[in-house]
């Protein structure tokens, strides 16, 4: 097993722990895998890819080179269903039974004297939920095998999952979604090890309540973590029989359709966490949707499962890694209910994050306008400055930012999302004052004032500046209003105030394309002086115009703000910039 990458453990943790679910209120569980293979086909197609990632797998053991991280609890498992499982060219092969062995010595090896296990954070109750999350399914498929050799790796892992279970019972968490992780994993525990110490903790988290807004986000608004809460829901639903937890699922995945572009990636404008600036898609949320469909025989999720089940990274991403989840779980095995036609054609306003998504068949808008104020650049709070972005096919505008250089602060960001008529509006005034003498009563004669933030949020020095009268106030009001016609754009720029202040556009395109019709300054950098400008992917363009070029300040679009620690918001991508002096008024075309 090689070293993993945080940003491929986070990915691990949404998904490759998705749905240990096992109940026998479920009617069937995995003492039936041999004979209920509905969808025998996916089922085939899950041993081969589980087949060919042994291959890979198990000559890493074999020469003693796996490293401890969280991919052991799925690679145990995968052993696990390789070995059990009478269709696998793997069956009952006496050798997996001794790579199990050796990967549960490596796991009781790195375990720490309370229980947890050093994987993401340190000594962490909620990371190593994610690692008995990837665990269970394993550990139930050995015991429904029965057979002695089975049965011994199930005795040899028992210490360390039970110290674990003391470790889960009685360890605190970080963040939102860590309760329901850690509660998924003392139900799974329970459920092979029952314990009421467990149920009682489960039920102490559950008593704080479950967050879903009237949209249907959770806390956080991560396409990672709701798919990390929706697995937990699910889990806890079944194992502890709650199926009012499976409600808020519900709710969060008819939103997450509207969230997914044409190609399946999500929209992540929104999120409090670190996915707001990263690759996720819909598969995250694959065995979810399945699992519902099947359970509640719905077309709209079953349309969904089948969306996802033609995506070209599906085998790497569900088939390669599901085996173990749907032996645990034979409803997944079921075939799904008749689909519905999904809806490709919408124009979907989220109020509670201020988002707006706009679909026409294969061209797709984005408007935000939802961080949360006051800006604070820090996990846990929204604060990305992508306020737009289009795409048409495979053609790709990954963002739109706007930029001034009015008293360093760096880029837009809208205090909300307005429908107005047929428009939508985003809008932020800002004031920037100079500060006068502090009153008589209040000065000092040693200048020891207080340590404090300007009113502007701009900068900290020790002024006091609560207790100041202000003066010279400077202003800047922006207004982007967007208009949508059948897939075309209408972008209104009006930013009002001081005068002859560098205002910049920015529009970033991926490097998959083509741009055309600018002027090239460097460093995949671009200007639009007029007329208009295009960017080609394959038989897909998107047209962008009429450009302005006044000024060619390009650096430090992203303000004191970033400045300060030397740091940087620039993506990969080609860059194409428009540029003007306030007072500026400027419309966009782009279709």
């Amino acid at each position: 097993m090689e070293k993993i990458s945080r940003q491929s453990f986070l990915r691990m943790g949404a998904f490759t722990a998705l749905l240990p679910i096992v109940s026998q209120s479920l009617g069937s569980d995995v003492s039936a895998w041999e004979t209920t293979t509905e969808d025998e086909a996916l089922l085939l197609q899950l041993v081969k890819a589980n087949d060919e990632q042994l291959d890979q797998i198990l000559p890493i053991i074999q020469a003693g080179k796996q490293q401890f991280s969280r991919r052991i609890g799925n690679d145990f498992s995968m052993i696990a269903a390789g070995y059990a499982h009478p269709q696998s060219k793997y069956f009952h092969q006496h050798a997996l039974i001794d790579y199990l062995h050796q990967l549960v010595q490596v796991m009781i090896r790195f375990q720490t004297a309370d229980g947890t296990v050093n994987i993401g954070n340190l000594e962490s109750p909620p990371d190593t939920s994610f690692l008995i999350e990837l665990l269970c399914p394993g550990i139930e498929i050995l015991k429904h095998d029965g057979s002695a050799d089975a049965l011994g790796v199930c005795e040899a892992i028992k210490p360390f999952m039970q110290k674990n279970g003391h470790a889960l019972a009685v360890g605190g968490v970080h963040t939102a979604n860590h309760r329901w992780v850690v509660s998924v994993a003392l139900a799974q525990l329970h459920h092979l090890y029952p314990n009421p110490q467990y149920v009682q903790r489960i039920e102490e988290w559950l008593s704080e309540g479950i967050f879903i807004d009237a949209d249907g986000h959770y806390a956080e608004r991560s396409i990672i973590y709701s798919a990390v809460e929706n697995t937990a829901y699910i889990g806890i639903a079944r194992l502890l029989n709650k199926p009012a937890l499976l409600q808020p699922v519900r709710k969060n995945l008819r939103m997450m359709y509207y969230y997914m572009e044409p190609s399946g990636q999500m929209i992540t404008n929104d999120s409090r966490r670190q996915d707001r600036f990263l690759y996720r898609d819909i598969l995250l949320y694959y065995y979810h949707y399945r699992y519902l469909a099947i359970l509640d025989r719905d077309p709209f999720f079953a349309a969904v499962v089948q969306f996802m089940e033609q995506m070209p990274n599906f085998k790497q991403d569900v088939l390669n890694k599901g085996l173990p989840f749907f032996m645990e779980t034979s409803l997944l095995r079921q075939s799904l209910p008749a689909p519905a036609k999904l809806n490709t054609n919408y124009e979907k306003l989220f109020p509670t994050s201020a988002l707006l998504h706009i679909r026409r068949g294969s061209t797709s808008t984005t408007l935000f306008g939802g961080v949360d104020w006051p800006l604070i650049v820090a996990s846990g709070r929204s604060h990305t400055p992508n306020f737009f972005s289009y795409r048409k096919g495979k053609a790709v505008m990954q963002y739109m930012r706007l930029s001034s250089t009015f008293f360093s602060m760096g880029y837009f960001y809208s205090d909300g999302l307005e429908k107005v008529g047929n428009a939508y509006r985003l809008r932020k005034k800002l004031d920037i004052p100079y500060y006068q003498p502090m009153a008589v009563s209040k000065r000092k004669k040693n200048g020891d004032y207080t340590l404090s933030p300007s009113i502007d949020d701009r900068f900290w020095n020790k002024m006091d500046f609560a207790n100041r009268k202000v003066s010279n106030v400077k202003t800047m009001e922006t207004i982007v209003t967007m208009t949508e016609v059948n897939g075309m754009v209408s972008l209104h720029f009006s930013i009002q105030g001081l005068a002859n202040v560098p205002v910049t556009i920015e529009c970033c395109f991926g490097n998959d394309g083509v741009l055309s019709g600018t002027q090239a300054a460097g460093n995949n950098n671009h200007f639009l002086e007029q007329a208009e400008a295009t960017f080609t992917n394959g038989s897909d363009i998107i047209r962008i115009g009429p450009g302005m070029l006044a000024h060619r300040n390009i650096n430090n679009l992203e303000g004191e703000r970033y400045s300060t620690h030397f740091g940087s918001l620039r993506t990969e991508g080609q860059r194409l910039f428009i540029t003007g002096l306030t007072p500026f008024n400027h419309t966009l075309h782009i279709s």
